[in-house]
């Protein structure tokens, strides 16, 4: 039964306490189990009397979606209930408020803690375009975080979203116009590469502190989405090559020229593979039993490659790690690693100039060194950086 006037609703097993947000058709609440364990989760109360047809099949598929899925990086729906007023949605507690909050509360964000949450919200994306579903309305409100003390990004609210094939067509206008594709609000057809221009927006926002078309009006917004002109990218604060590509490359106009799907994921800034998880130290710490081995049996070069390679994985490690003695044990160990692999830079460097002056295989030599060298070095200053002073 819903409670009277301003007080929550009561819903069996739970107590719903403070009111966390409220749009149109629905308001979440945080609440409390109240079995033995006193679980925290978010109660998404959905008012029937609001619903109206195409509301109702959005909320269904809101529901057959998050039942059907599991990932770290998308909020979980544990339980749905109903009665004769509401619809309840059980969610996972997110402490850490919403990203716009988030970002607003800081301006912008460095590039580095940007690219942290872009990889994440990678992740889920690339969970569900596996699955065929497009999320339709991605923006900063619709993304979670875990905490404030060690966010996690979890995207949410999947009310527009839809089980579309990447060749699928859509005309029904769906999103927060900010953050909607040109093609949406221009030709009302589009498909699923309008979730990356979206993550493409989010990502401009948390650079610079404001989306590409903030606007004071909707005309001004209007005239600013139908514009032609390509989006140009403020020049500070100072970005990355690889994050400026990306951007560029997400905030095309055009859907057929903006980047793929695949390639997003595969992009150079993106960077899932070495995307801090669960996997990170157990990859490391194989590459580094082959690099030891390469190393005791004299191969330097490739013990070389494969600390560094390690190293990739080790930073990444140090990031998702939360316990703090845990964190120090690694840290002392990547410390060692980055040393040997220093000593063995040398000493390959070293070889190699002394095989040039004997004329051995010079050519091979030189080709070999101009592939390998600048990744190699490259790897080894950025765990030298991260070890100074990320840690």
């Amino acid at each position: 039964m819903a409670g009277p006037g301003w007080a929550p609703p009561r819903l069996d097993g739970f107590i719903l306490t403070e009111r966390l947000g409220s749009g149109t058709y629905a308001t979440v609440y945080k609440a409390y189990g109240k079995k033995d364990t006193r679980e925290v989760v978010a109660i998404k109360c959905v008012s029937k009397k609001s619903l109206n047809k195409a509301s109702v099949e959005n909320l269904l598929t809101e529901i057959e979606i998050l039942k059907a899925i599991r990932h770290p990086h998308i909020v979980e729906l544990k339980d749905f209930q109903w009665d004769s007023d509401n619809i309840y949605l059980i969610m996972e507690f997110c402490a850490g408020g919403d990203l716009s909050r988030f970002i607003r509360t800081r301006r912008i964000l460095p590039e580095k803690v940007a690219h942290i949450f872009l990889q994440q919200l990678a992740s889920a994306l690339q969970f569900l375009h596996g699955r065929n579903i497009s999320h339709l309305d991605l923006k900063p409100q619709n993304i979670l975080l875990s905490s404030l003390e060690k966010p996690h990004l979890k995207l949410a609210d999947f009310g527009f979203a839809q089980h579309m094939s990447p060749w699928d067509e859509k005309h029904v206008l769906r999103g927060s116009p900010l953050y909607m594709a040109p093609e949406m609000v221009c030709r009302r057809q589009y498909d699923a590469r309008v979730d990356l221009w979206s993550v493409g927006v989010i990502l401009y926002e948390a650079l610079f502190g404001q989306p590409p078309f903030a606007s004071k009006s909707f005309t001004e917004l209007e005239e600013k989405i139908r514009s032609n002109r390509v989006i140009e990218l403020p020049t500070r604060p100072q970005l990355s090559r690889n994050c400026r590509d990306l951007l560029q490359q997400l905030l095309e106009r055009d859907p057929d020229r903006r980047i793929s799907f695949k390639d997003f994921f595969g992009h150079p800034f993106v960077d899932l593979e070495h995307m801090p998880s669960g996997q990170s130290l157990e990859r490391a710490t194989a590459l580094v039993v082959d690099a030891v081995k390469k190393d005791q049996e004299g191969d330097l070069s490739s013990a070389l490659s494969l600390y560094c390679k390690a190293l990739d994985y080790f930073i990444p490690a140090l990031h998702y790690e939360v316990d703090a003695r845990r964190k120090e044990a690694i840290k002392a160990k990547v410390g060692q690693y980055v040393s040997r692999a220093e000593e063995l830079k040398a000493l390959v460097n070293s070889s190699n100039r002394a095989l040039l002056q004997q004329g051995t295989c010079a050519r091979d030599l030189l080709k070999e060194m101009a592939r390998d060298k600048p990744r190699l070095v490259a790897a080894l200053e950025v765990a030298s950086v991260a070890m100074a002073k990320a840690f």
